[in-house]
């Protein structure tokens, strides 16, 4: 497993303790790609996943750049328009800071 991946299974796993329940890890069309769909209540939530071993040029959660929100909010109305059409959405990032030794999670709800 990857980096990234073991950052996934890491928010993935954080998440579901928190009390979301995992509907898809990677969904992919054209438009794009959302790490985790979960669902909290009676809201999908479409969740970035950014893993930075320090905090040098912004760290992880500096890289949701302007141009990532859009792609995921392509990427997620396709997911919405295919699967869940009349479903509440938000858009959340999970940071993962540090090394595998010591890493930090940080949960942004609502992030854009």
């Amino acid at each position: 497993m990857n980096k990234g991946e073991l950052a996934e299974q890491l928010a993935c796993t954080y998440l579901q303790q928190q009390g979301l329940h995992l509907i898809e890890k990677n969904y992919r069309c054209r438009q794009g790609e959302i790490d985790l769909v979960m669902r909290q209540g009676d809201s999908l939530v479409f969740i970035e996943v950014r893993q930075r071993s320090d905090a040098r040029f912004g760290g992880a959660l500096a890289s949701v750049t302007t141009k990532k929100q859009e792609k995921l909010r392509l990427a997620a109305l396709h997911y919405l328009q295919h699967n869940a059409p009349r479903a509440n959405a938000r858009f959340d990032v999970v940071a993962v800071q540090g090394t595998s030794a010591a890493q930090h999670i940080e949960w942004i709800r609502d992030a854009f």
